[in-house]
């Protein structure tokens, strides 16, 4: 009863169909809504390095800012003491590394760098800076990318690499050079190419110039050709 002294009024009753059975629309309301779908995950990588990290230090500070997001799940090296070891440690990545030495021969070195990216449980392999030709162990046909710093098939192949290519563009007196990714078969820097970014060469340049002016656009090429890998795979 009311302060007033008058019956309260009847509680509010859900709205009842004609057949005596509450609405739809009551029901419903009562419902709690679906719980949104979990966002999926990164996708695993592994990379392969020989030198200082620079691509790898990219690629780590812009995993999760990529579409979809990667995890760096393993660091794979094939010399010692280089500086992308100090970038793996720096970005808590695992880190392992496989001495040439250690195998009877490039097959058996290929299929341990394989297997580690397997048990990594790596979908993709990214050549970052790696300089050792591979073997591609069954399975991993068009699953590994590398980025060379020229326009290919121009100045790629046996011995042309780091600063060999943008000597080899100056001197052939080219108006652009700039970076491939591409996948890797087992041949050097013939696999098919997923996408290039061009540069000018300027009046001026040597090879520390033009070196810079690529490598800016690799910082942008590797991140976009992995996007583009999984989106491939969707």
């Amino acid at each position: 009863m009311s302060a007033a002294g008058r019956p309260d009024p009847p509680a509010a009753r859900e709205p009842i169909d004609g057949d005596g059975v509450r609405s739809a629309s009551s029901r419903a309301g009562r419902q709690r809504a679906p719980a949104p779908e979990a966002a999926p995950g990164p996708r695993r990588i592994a990379v392969a390095v020989s030198g200082g990290g620079r691509s790898l230090d990219n690629l780590a500070r812009r995993a999760r800012q990529l579409s979809p997001p990667i995890e760096i799940a393993l660091v794979l090296a094939d010399r010692p003491g280089i500086g992308a070891f100090g970038v793996a440690e720096r970005h808590g990545l695992p880190l392992l590394r496989l001495d040439p030495a250690a195998f009877p021969d490039r097959s058996a070195w290929s299929a341990a760098l394989f297997a580690a990216a397997e048990a990594a449980e790596a979908e993709l392999l990214v050549l970052a800076g790696f300089l050792r030709q591979i073997r591609l162990a069954p399975g991993w046909a068009g699953r590994v990318l590398n980025i060379h710093p020229s326009l290919l098939p121009k100045y790629g192949g046996k011995g042309f690499y780091g600063e060999r290519v943008h000597a080899a563009v100056l001197a052939a007196r080219e108006q652009e050079s700039g970076c491939s990714v591409h996948f890797v078969d087992d041949r050097y820097d013939e696999g098919p190419l997923l996408l290039q970014r061009r540069v000018p060469v300027l009046p001026g340049d040597d090879v520390a110039r033009l070196a810079e002016r690529v490598f800016a656009a690799e910082v942008e090429a590797l991140p976009a050709a992995i996007e583009l890998f999984f989106g491939r795979k969707r």
